[in-house]
């Protein structure tokens, strides 16, 4: 049986209750969002089977949004760990997740987690592939689409799928410093040179499409080729994959698939804007979804920052979806604070770029945030802040007076030296002299 779409509503001029939670969210026109979903450039991740999930808009013309990845590894965690994980997205204002787990009981570790989550939940789904194999040169073709269709059928949001990385590109990516970095990129390049054969997600695209027609899955076409460093980077590799990207959101938006376009990596500052312009263009302005990007390659423990400032790039010249970088990038499987750590970079990311971009309202926290600093309203502060409990932890352990009393300095610079202070009682004096 063929499922309606949130993309085959739209094109029908039906709104969608989706559609209507997206636009009072957005401080969006119903008909606005209805009309992005319809062109492309907005989706809403919403299979029917994930019954607890608040849908959400990710689009140009809405806020940007953040991903926060989560799963175990074969190693470490287990799902107690990653529902403690999906909490502490939840709480700290992650607007989706991604299950990235590998290792046993996967099946069982994301329907805890569908069942957990009101926010859209993403997968790799060739990890599971892989995962139920020795090798993944052990893999069938047919095999990855059966994941896939177990996968829409539990109620997953959004999958991402390296379809666009070529055998022909592979000795382009050989050429490099450091390769091939995406996990699922590297284990197709892998399958293809082993089997000699076309990537098996490309050749079978129209069998994935069925599926995700079926469920309304929203694809996200992975960028198996994403630069790993800045060397790798804007290089002939990565700008061949994203031509088959655009071809493959065409058969998308023509078997009515929700699509967003993965991107990069590690980029130089100066490269970005011109990444985001080219994937707009050659995927006809389909929602651009962004690791990072990196843009220095030296800070490993400190990824989440020089991810996040690529991030903010990315974003205010048009990405409208983050996928946050914590600071065990490159170095280990995040813990929980990581994850709290890595989503409040990224959240203060796409706040800045919903600054720079005029978004609706995008500023009225700030100026709330300004005046409750003129008048020392410390609570109204904490409420305020992207982390009230690190903000309020922060005061609480270098100030004399609990938060609630009317300080009107804090320790930085105590009250002879407070600005703030200062200022108010410059304007007190001015008030006072006559006119």
């Amino acid at each position: 049986m063929v499922q309606e779409t949130q993309l085959t509503h739209a094109r029908r001029g039906t709104i969608t209750p989706a559609m209507h939670t997206v636009a009072a969210r957005e401080c969006l026109a119903p008909e606005l969002v209805r009309a992005e979903v319809a062109r492309g450039r907005m989706v809403i991740p919403a299979n029917p089977r994930h019954t607890r999930l608040t849908p959400i808009g990710i689009g140009i013309n809405a806020t940007c949004k953040v991903n926060a990845n989560i799963g175990r590894s074969p190693a470490q965690s287990d799902a107690a760990t990653e529902l403690d994980k999906l909490a502490a997205c939840i709480t700290y204002g992650a607007d989706a997740v991604m299950d990235l787990s590998t290792g046993p009981h996967l099946d069982e570790i994301r329907q805890r987690i569908l069942t957990a989550s009101p926010l859209p939940v993403g997968t790799v789904p060739v990890y599971q592939a892989v995962n139920n194999v020795r090798d993944v040169v052990e893999l069938h073709a047919a095999d990855y689409v059966r994941v896939i269709r177990t996968q829409a059928e539990q109620g997953v949001d959004f999958m991402t799928v390296h379809c666009g990385l070529l055998r022909q590109m592979l000795p382009l990516a050989c050429r490099r410093t450091l390769g091939i970095v995406s996990r699922g990129g590297a284990l197709m390049a892998r399958w293809m040179v082993e089997h000699n054969a076309e990537n098996p997600l490309y050749t079978q695209f129209d069998d994935v499409l069925a599926i995700c027609r079926e469920h309304d899955v929203t694809l996200s076409l992975g960028d198996g080729l994403r630069p790993g460093c800045l060397a790798d980077a804007s290089d002939e590799a990565q700008f061949a994959e994203l031509e088959v990207l655009g071809a493959l959101t065409q058969r998308c938006w023509d078997a009515g698939v929700q699509v967003m376009i993965e991107g990069p990596g590690h980029v130089p500052f100066d490269q970005i804007a011109m990444n985001v312009e080219r994937q707009m263009a050659v995927c006809k302005e389909a929602p651009f979804y962004v690791l990072g990007p990196i843009v220095c390659d030296i800070a490993p423990g400190y990824d989440h920052i020089t991810s996040a400032i690529g991030a903010t790039a990315a974003a205010t010249a048009g990405a409208a979806f983050l996928c946050y970088v914590t600071p065990k990038e490159h170095l280990g499987l995040p813990d929980l604070e990581d994850v709290r750590t890595g989503i409040i970079a990224y959240k203060i990311a796409a706040h800045a770029a919903d600054i720079a971009r005029k978004r609706p309202g995008a500023r009225t926290r700030d100026d709330a945030m300004a005046a409750a600093r003129k008048a020392f309203d410390w609570e109204r502060q904490f409420a305020l802040a992207l982390d009230p409990a690190r903000a309020r932890a922060y005061f609480d352990a270098r100030n004399s007076s609990h938060a609630g009393e009317k300080q009107h300095f804090c320790s930085m610079c105590g009250e002879q030296f407070c600005a703030v202070r200062t200022s108010a009682l410059v304007a007190e004096s001015l008030a006072r002299l006559p006119q």
